[in-house]
């Protein structure tokens, strides 16, 4: 039995969220020893020529965008870019978990995005679950505290940024292959990096290294292919929840590798983020009943 747009979104967004957060275990370890830009340099290779060869594969290349399309990849492109910054310089500073709970405000904020955007309808219900999930996010960061680190606001401003990268796919025409679109977004994060190691200098990497900047570069191959391919599958509002998935991993990667465990404000303020986000899917589902039932 075929699975259904919805479905195939949903699956492809829990792998997605695997594979990145895989990804940000191995780098946040690696740039423990390691530049920072050098590592994104390095990793960005690896999914640059995975990619590539994926594209050369599947003939992808002799796809031409038109002016229109090439822009929208130009955009996510650049907000992949910021993104990248913004997160990783948050990541080296912050443990993985109190991140990720950051990130969980991601399918909110993109839910809101849709709705000012695309002038997606969303009523007093999903509005209000936006407004708690604000608040989650305000628990986590905790302005004005001693507990508050300038660096979560990196974090929130990456979310921003993950928000336009991913609303600038929907526009998309649907013969734009998903390999392409990730290809853009890898050579862009990877020229970046390059273009960061020469002024943070460059160092001799160890083997150990070296695997797990090809650990993070196979793990972003899966993150952006199955990213592009999720909010490209299904309802934005039904497949975007799934995001939360990645907390999870980071919850248990925090912990098994990095010894970290949020504390309690910051599962307190992720539990009102991921219920609010759990609310706008089943208020989604069932305007969808609705629907159909009309």
């Amino acid at each position: 039995m075929p699975l259904s747009n919805n479905l195939r979104g949903i699956l492809l967004m829990c792998a997605s969220m695997a594979g990145f957060t895989i990804n940000d275990a191995f780098m946040k370890s690696v740039t423990l020893t390691l530049p920072l830009y050098q590592t994104i340099g390095l990793r960005g290779m690896i999914a640059v020529l995975g990619l590539g060869l994926l594209v050369a594969v599947t003939g992808a290349y002799r796809f031409r965008p038109n002016r229109r399309d090439g822009w929208l990849i130009l955009l996510r492109s650049l907000a992949d870019v910021a993104a990248t910054i913004l997160f990783l310089e948050a990541l080296l500073r912050m443990p993985l978990a109190n991140l990720s709970a950051i990130l969980q405000a991601m399918p909110l904020a993109i839910t809101l995005g849709a709705a000012l955007v695309f002038g997606d309808k969303i009523g007093w219900r999903r509005m209000t679950a936006i407004l708690a999930g604000l608040i989650g996010v305000l628990i986590i960061i905790r302005p004005g505290t001693e507990g508050f680190d300038r660096w979560a606001i990196l974090g929130v401003a990456s979310v921003a940024c993950v928000v336009v990268r991913d609303l600038s796919v929907r526009p998309l025409q649907g013969q734009v292959p998903s390999a392409l679109v990730a290809l853009g977004a890898a050579v862009a994060v990877t020229t970046m990096g390059w273009v960061g190691a020469g002024f943070q200098g460059w160092q001799p990497m160890t083997g150990w290294e070296a695997a797990k900047v090809l650990g993070a570069g196979l793990f972003l191959i899966v993150g952006y292919l199955t990213s592009v391919m999720a909010m490209r599958s299904g309802d934005i509002g039904l497949v975007a929840p799934f995001r939360y998935t990645s907390l999870l991993w980071a919850i248990v990667l925090g912990l098994a590798v990095f010894g970290d465990l949020p504390d309690f404000w910051t599962l307190t303020g992720a539990a009102i983020v991921v219920a609010a986000g759990l609310f706008t899917l089943l208020r989604e589902r069932a305007l969808q009943r609705q629907a159909a039932q009309s």
